[in-house]
């Protein structure tokens, strides 16, 4: 056996059907089990709050080691993960192929499964992870609901912290009263003459760019259409990242199994698929098929999705891209999200950009500290913060007109971390991700 492991790391599928999965002393030993070895190596403990805590508890135990440290006391360490996912692709040296089998991220999600089932997630939680009933609503009454989550909102800030758990100082995205799916009528001509031209994609616009940020889907229609794609606008429904944070892997189940079914037939069509937001990438590429394996529309599904910045820098290697980037009006810092990075295709936002001619293109590759709806909750929203203030530092110190992240949610919060810091600092041009900039660069 190697001390490390350099080779690819892989996933096993995740055992969720199995009575053994749920059992709750079985749990406790794998805990243990995968907590001694983190303790023996501490090579993640600057990922997140999550090993810090661990190692924390285990060196003020009596004997300094983990078998004195009670099973009750392993909570707060699994509610600090924010599932980024960063610890099985970038520092654990023991994730499979290597025999010790770790998966950290896999056994927190297995920990909150077993509370989810016990009924032990909040009532708060559970109402803002339904991103798509909370959408609709949300669009009937925009202006109000915009008002009402508003930060520094004395009368209803405080009440939804108390009521939902959102900590009253986290700022929260803005809801449109048109979705995307609503916008897409007007879709703009196709460039006949793209190099491109005969590709066919479908965006699947995400909860986040229909109901928070239907601009991002909008830059992305302009560009494909820029590069002679034919693309449509397809929404069924979330990816259910959102019950993945807590652990509801048959409400996960369920989405994946209806939404490929609704997919595929594009697919079969000579459609790709292009995730908005590389969180639901992520689900659609890689979690789907771990959580149900056996599902043939989500193996197809899987194969044929890209993330919009691939997908875009797909176009140029391999076709070349539409004539007419011109320079933009100023720098650009870009933050790689995570949950692109898990993704292992590379920079992909930062080689987007790239191909902007004459613009200074600064990259922060770090964790932002947000982490979904983890990031917003009262116990969390400080500890992300303080997790993201070496981002937030980085960006204040570029000082670029532009600040985006392939993560809309992230960027928000490194902007709020910026203000902290130095309020004027935080005053960027619109955009929060990427394609948006790259649609300004084509003038469109």
């Amino acid at each position: 056996m190697s001390e490390g492991n350099l080779e690819a790391p892989t996933r096993h599928p995740i055992a969720w059907q199995d009575p053994d999965f749920y059992d709750v002393a079985k749990l406790d030993i794998e805990l243990r089990r995968v907590f001694d070895i983190c303790h023996g190596c501490r090579r993640c403990f600057n990922l997140c709050d999550s090993f810090p805590k661990l190692f924390d508890l285990i060196d003020a135990s009596e004997s300094g080691e983990l078998d004195a440290v009670e099973s009750a006391d392993f909570k707060p360490v699994v509610d600090a993960c924010t599932l980024c996912d960063m610890c099985f692709m970038t520092k654990c040296p023991y994730v499979p192929p290597h025999e010790f089998n770790l998966d950290v991220p896999h056994l927190m999600l297995r920990f909150r499964a077993i509370e989810q089932k016990s009924g032990k997630v909040p009532f708060g939680i559970r109402q803002i992870t339904q991103t798509d009933r909370n959408g609709k609503l949300a669009s009937l009454a925009a202006g109000a609901c915009n008002w009402a989550s508003k930060c520094g909102n004395h009368l209803t800030r405080p009440a939804m912290e108390a009521v939902l758990g959102i900590h009253r100082d986290a700022e929260l995205p803005l809801y449109h009263s048109k979705p995307l799916t609503a916008r897409a009528a007007g879709a703009p001509a196709l460039n006949d003459t793209a190099p491109a031209k005969g590709r066919k994609a479908v965006l699947y616009a995400t909860c986040f760019a229909n109901f928070n940020n239907p601009g991002i889907g909008e830059a992305a229609l302009a560009v494909l259409a820029k590069n002679g794609v034919e693309t449509e606008i397809v929404y069924p429904r979330c990816c259910g990242m959102p019950q993945l944070e807590q652990g509801d892997l048959a409400a996960v189940a369920d989405s994946a199994k209806k939404t490929a079914a609704d997919l595929v037939p594009w697919i079969e069509k000579g459609y790709d698929i292009i995730a908005l937001v590389p969180s639901c990438a992520l689900m659609l590429k890689f979690e789907w098929p771990l959580i149900v394996p056996a599902d043939e529309n989500v193996k197809r599904l899987s194969a044929a999705t890209s993330d919009i910045s691939q997908y875009i820098v797909g176009i140029a290697k391999k076709e070349g891209l539409a004539d007419g980037l011109m320079a933009l009006d100023g720098a650009v810092t870009v933050h790689i999200a995570c949950h692109a990075r898990a993704q292992n295709m590379g920079q992909k936002a930062a080689e987007l950009l790239r191909l902007i001619p004459d613009t200074q293109i600064n990259i922060i590759e770090r964790c932002s500290g947000h982490g979904g709806s983890w990031g917003v909750l009262k116990e969390n929203f400080e500890v992300g913060i303080k997790v993201g203030k070496p981002v937030a530092r980085q960006a204040a110190k570029n000082a670029a007109k532009y600040v985006v992240s392939e993560c809309p949610l992230a960027r928000d919060h490194i902007l709020q971390g910026v203000r902290m810091i130095d309020a004027e600092a935080a005053d960027v041009a619109p955009g929060q991700h990427p394609v948006e900039l790259f649609a300004r660069a084509y003038g469109l």
